[in-house]
């Protein structure tokens, strides 16, 4: 077993390396937060927009909408 000793410069330089790793992971952390919010806020808009769609169209009773499109050209 080799049993070689670490200087304090290399030392120095691993705990850097290994502060620059912590930073990072923390940066990904708070970014995979943010996603997993804006995946809560896309489920909430898309509940809101199906429950909206349903009061316009009981809003609108049993006629139906009136589309009009318009021609091409």
């Amino acid at each position: 077993m080799d049993n070689r000793q670490v200087t304090d410069r290399q030392l120095e330089a691993l705990l850097a390396r290994l502060d620059q790793i912590a930073q990072e992971l923390a940066r990904l952390n708070a970014r995979e937060e943010r996603r997993e919010d804006l995946a809560v806020i896309a489920h909430e808009l898309h509940t809101l927009n199906e429950s909206l769609s349903a009061l316009a169209y009981a809003a609108l009773g049993a006629q139906g909408p009136n589309v009009r499109r318009r021609r091409a050209g």
